[in-house]
């Protein structure tokens, strides 16, 4: 029963690197080849730092402003945050809406 809890507890807080996560080898070959590098952070945690030459679109409003900002969807993307949590989530919504090339930068900030 130890083993079981310690499993459940080791899925929901530790994440493995998943097919198009990245690490900052891949970031910086990726942004020296053009790729748009999407802050998803608050506004005000990009204020306070941000990854050179990167735009910030907070993830709750990534539906309403990507398109508009990004209209090519094959377009070589990487998402970050904090941690990594918020990225994964705008990788997976960006899929969704038709985007083929985004990356996301594992573990976010706390890499960099």
């Amino acid at each position: 029963m130890i083993n079981k809890i310690k499993n459940i507890i080791k899925s929901r807080w530790h994440r493995e690197m998943e097919e198009k996560d990245i690490g900052l080898e891949e970031l910086k070959q990726l942004q020296n080849e053009g790729a748009i590098i999407i802050d998803v952070r608050s506004p005000q945690e990009y204020r306070e730092g941000h990854i050179d030459g990167a735009i910030s679109i907070p993830e709750y409003k990534i539906k309403k402003e990507v398109e508009n900002r990004i209209p090519d969807k094959n377009q070589n993307m990487v998402v970050y945050c904090s941690s990594g949590g918020r990225s994964k989530k705008t990788q997976k919504q960006l899929r969704k809406l038709g985007y083929s090339q985004v990356y996301n930068l594992y573990n976010g900030l706390t890499n960099y």
